[in-house]
């Protein structure tokens, strides 16, 4: 909290009093705490682990929406909570309406949560999705070869701070560019933070179409697909390892679903909409790897775009990117082992006495990884499917009650229609706000992190 103020000092707005008043309130409260509840050695056991995780996350949102509230940002703690929440699990869904309108520390602030999210998904992988020997690092020893098989570093903690570091390497890359194309700093800095966490809050009310640049959307375009990548695989091509892109199953499978996307949006706007085939070319990439990566960004109104292109970029809400990347969604990696699951199925009904692994570059995958691969995805349709229905009470049509839980639980940011790209989430009744904040957490806490603290098992000594 104490970089907005300074940025919102250093272009002449002074009245930084909310950040203040926010900063010493967390600051008392995080020591009250420390004073208040003696101190304790003893280990962190698994079930201490996943409520840490989940009530930390909880207690962010909360304290990181004071600044909202305080400055009248907005008006309500449900809009606060929303917009933050948003932030944090780098959803992009908004309910500002006048974005250009906000201090400039606010919209930094806005950004910058997003950043701390980002990365801060892929640390938790590491360090607790394991417990559950559902996700994280198991997820990525079903690629050859596994980071976790390599580690990178001996420690986590070694781990952590070399994420961090290429995390902060591209950030600075990306801001670097974005400048030379035009950009300036402010907007520079905001827009890397927002596409590097895949998060998709922009500092202007039409998002990436106000700037009207193919240039900035072409330097935004590449960093939101190497975002979606797993940011292992940036760690081994920054240390020469070239031939890990080739090697990376999951990586393939990210880079066709993608071209493929845009070749068919491509082709099937400047079939309908008499677009020029480049300028068909130029939106079809941006927002196929918008959506595709969960970034949310728009360069145009998808909205208006023929009924294949959108079922297309529906699709592709659920799709998301690759583990270890900042990206939400399903992710490729358990597309693959399901649909080789399936094919395994199928299999065993024609050989039912058949002895058969699913095994990825050659490499035999576990079978309780392939089991939670499965039932992971079966939940997320289920989260998705109960959603819906929730927003279709809530008194949104169809369209938008089942675009608005995806693009929330998926952390995409916009929808269709009445969540659209040139709409935001400020009419949805107060309940809907709280349904979709729900559905932000579980999406970008991989679902089991929340839904595990409902199995009563877990209270259980």
């Amino acid at each position: 909290m104490c970089a907005p103020p300074l940025i919102g000092i250093a272009y002449g707005q002074y009245a930084q009093q909310p950040f203040i008043y926010s900063i010493l309130i967390t600051l008392l409260s995080g020591l009250a705490l420390i004073l208040c509840l003696p101190s304790s050695h003893k280990q962190i056991s698994q079930r201490e682990g996943f409520l840490i995780v989940s009530l930390g996350w909880i207690m962010a949102s909360l304290f990181g929406s004071l600044p909202f509230l305080l400055n009248g940002t907005f008006a309500t703690l449900t809009e606060a909570c929303f917009e933050t929440v948003s932030g944090f699990t780098t959803t992009g869904s908004t309910v500002l309406a006048n974005i250009e309108g906000q201090p400039l520390s606010i919209l930094f602030w806005r950004s910058m949560i997003q950043w701390l999210g980002g990365m801060g998904i892929i640390l938790f992988s590491i360090a607790i999705l394991p417990m559950l020997g559902i996700g994280g690092m198991q997820l990525f020893k079903a690629e050859v070869p596994g980071p976790v098989v390599e580690k990178i570093k001996p420690r986590i903690a070694e781990t952590a701070r070399s994420l961090w570091k290429v995390y902060a390497l591209l950030s600075l890359a990306m801001t670097i560019l974005l400048m030379l194309c035009g950009m300036n700093l402010f907007d520079a800095l905001c827009h890397t933070f927002t596409t590097m966490a895949t998060g998709g809050f922009s500092t202007r009310d039409r998002s990436i179409e106000s700037f009207g640049n193919p240039m900035i959307e072409a330097v935004i375009l590449f960093f939101m697909f190497a975002a979606g990548m797993n940011f292992i695989l940036h760690y081994r091509l920054l240390h020469g390892k070239f031939k890990s892109l080739r090697m990376d199953r999951e990586f393939l499978v990210y880079l066709s679903i993608t071209l493929a996307g845009i070749w068919l949006i491509s082709m099937n706007l400047h079939d309908r909409s008499g677009e020029s085939l480049f300028t068909s070319f130029r939106h079809g990439a941006f927002q196929v790897v918008s959506i595709l990566t969960t970034t949310g960004y728009s360069s145009a109104n998808f909205d208006s775009w023929p009924n294949f292109s959108r079922l297309i970029l529906l699709l592709m809400m659920f799709v998301g990117g690759c583990a270890g990347s900042t990206a939400g969604g399903i992710k490729c990696i358990r597309g693959i082992l399901v649909c080789k699951s399936t094919y395994r199925e199928l299999f065993y009904a024609v050989h039912p006495h058949a002895v058969s692994s699913i095994k990825i570059a050659g490499k035999a995958i576990p079978d309780p990884i392939v089991r939670a691969a499965c039932g992971f995805v079966l939940l997320y349709v289920l989260i998705f499917i109960v959603g819906s229905f929730g927003m279709a009470l809530c008194g949104l049509d169809m369209i938008s009650a089942v675009s608005a839980a995806a693009a929330c639980l998926g952390n995409i940011g916009p929808g269709f229609a009445a969540v659209g790209p040139y709409e935001n989430f400020l009419l949805i009744p107060t309940a809907g706000k709280w349904i979709l904040i729900m559905l932000m957490l579980v999406g970008r806490l991989e679902i089991y992190t929340l839904l595990i603290l409902l199995v009563p098992e877990f209270w259980r000594k």
